[in-house]
């Protein structure tokens, strides 16, 4: 069975992570296994070498790659947890495997490459529609971009996502490009050429079966690349 790895938050001392996460992988066909918070890079490599694809889950704010001040009322992504999924990333990276990063983990994945965060966007581009849920946002459209591997795998032009971020991708360097926006201009979506390497900035998880083609994604990528490791 594919195996597919979630990371965690880390809140008052525990490793937490909400059930639909879980969920959305189980429901996809794999196995979801849920990736240990470890303290060195060689345990946590290993760990990496036990899956076959990753979901970087969301998370507190991201300080990589950050323009202007984070506001006083968010907090920063804990050290533990940040070098954890650094590292874990990396290792995915480096052996091809799949990866779906959502809300911080799209960010996590710009920022890696050399792109770019705003800390607020709200504040820091004007005209921005509310993206936050603690300042009254709930959901709005997305734009996909023809010819996206996204647009292939949710089949649709325009949908309707929920929104939970204050801070947001800026400049989206190679090997990613952009796969949708909101209509203000705001990305909310990344990949790279073949699909193998996707962020979203919205939750996928919670929106049941209209993301449900997105995980599958990820499962077919990630049995794809196993089946053609020993074909080698």
């Amino acid at each position: 069975m594919i195996r597919i790895g979630i990371t965690t938050s880390f809140e008052h001392d525990e490793q937490r992570l909400h059930h639909l996460y879980v969920q959305a992988v189980e429901q996809a066909g794999a196995l979801p296994l849920i990736v240990p918070m470890l303290t060195s890079e060689a345990a946590t490599r290993a760990f990496a070498d036990l899956v076959d694809g990753l979901v970087i889950s969301g998370g507190p704010a991201i300080t990589d790659g950050l323009i202007g001040a984070l506001p006083e009322d968010i907090e920063e992504t804990p050290p533990r947890r940040a070098s954890s999924d650094r590292w874990l990333l990396e290792a995915c990276l480096a052996a091809r495997k799949p990866v779906l990063g959502i809300c911080y983990g799209m960010q996590l994945l710009n920022a890696r490459a050399g792109g770019t965060i705003y800390a607020d966007v709200e504040r820091q581009c004007p005209g921005t529609m509310v993206h936050s849920a603690k300042r009254g946002g709930t959901t709005h459209a997305i734009e996909l971009v023809p010819g996206s591997v996204l647009h292939a795998v949710l089949g649709h032009d325009r949908l309707d996502v929920n929104t939970r971020h204050i801070q947001a991708v800026a400049d989206v360097p190679p090997p990613f490009r952009i796969a949708a926006r909101a209509p203000d201009g705001v990305v909310e979506a990344i990949e790279n050429e073949d699909g193998t390497v996707l962020g979203v900035q919205f939750h996928p998880e919670r929106m049941g079966a209209a993301m449900a083609p997105l995980f599958r994604h990820l499962v077919d990528q990630a049995r794809a690349r196993r089946h053609a490791a020993y074909a080698a």
